[in-house]
């Protein structure tokens, strides 16, 4: 594959990300340049995919940025891992497929920390079950243009989950988001390097 790997770091603006993604897919586009797995954080950031609904907002202080990606609000700020890319699907040309890829790509890593989490066809995403409850652990947000598959997933570490409190995450009204520390209090400082190891494994399938 001709892929670059690219580790951030440091918080990188939304906004910046998502010209370097634009950037780097209409490269693809023309058969120009890398594909492009790139792990990172955001600054706080509450975004809104295609398909969201101004009803979805709890506390209507919050700016809301409106993006291209598919699904609805979510949140991104420190203490969450970012994995955002672009991957050129045009000899495959199976979304499912690809969606299920990033599910086992999430469900392997956490795995490997003795986190059991599940995807659920319903909805979309990457969850959790404790105590009969069960959470979001990580959210999913794709757009395919093109057949070249870009934006990304983001997984809860340690990050602030009252910010979730502030709209229906994802549009799910009846169930809630957790993070790793809160199941499991351990170190996840080499996560980013077990899903990229993962990812790029799976990719090659």
């Amino acid at each position: 594959m001709n892929l670059e790997i690219k580790k951030s770091i440091k918080p990188i603006n939304y906004f910046d990300a998502m010209n370097l993604l634009e950037s780097r897919l209409n490269d693809l586009c023309e058969n120009k340049g890398k594909e492009l797995i790139w792990t990172l954080e955001h600054n706080e950031v509450f975004t809104a995919g295609t398909s969201y609904n101004e009803d979805e907002i709890i506390d209507k202080s919050i700016k809301i940025f409106k993006t291209n990606r598919g699904g609805k609000i979510t949140y991104h700020g420190p203490g969450q891992l970012i994995c955002y890319f672009v991957l050129d699907l045009r000899k495959k040309k199976d979304i499912r497929k690809f969606i299920n890829l990033i599910e086992k790509t999430i469900i392997q890593t956490l795995k490997f920390y003795n986190i059991e989490t599940f995807p659920d066809k319903d909805n979309i995403g990457i969850w959790h079950k404790k105590n009969d409850e069960v959470k979001k652990i990580a959210a999913i947000g794709i757009r395919v243009s093109k057949w070249i598959a870009y934006h990304g997933f983001a997984i809860n570490i340690n990050n602030d989950l009252e910010k979730f409190k502030k709209f229906i995450p994802c549009g799910i009204r009846d169930k809630g988001v957790t993070n790793l520390k809160s199941i499991t209090d351990q170190d996840y400082s080499n996560l980013d390097n077990k899903l990229i190891k993962n990812f790029t494994s799976n990719l090659k399938i």
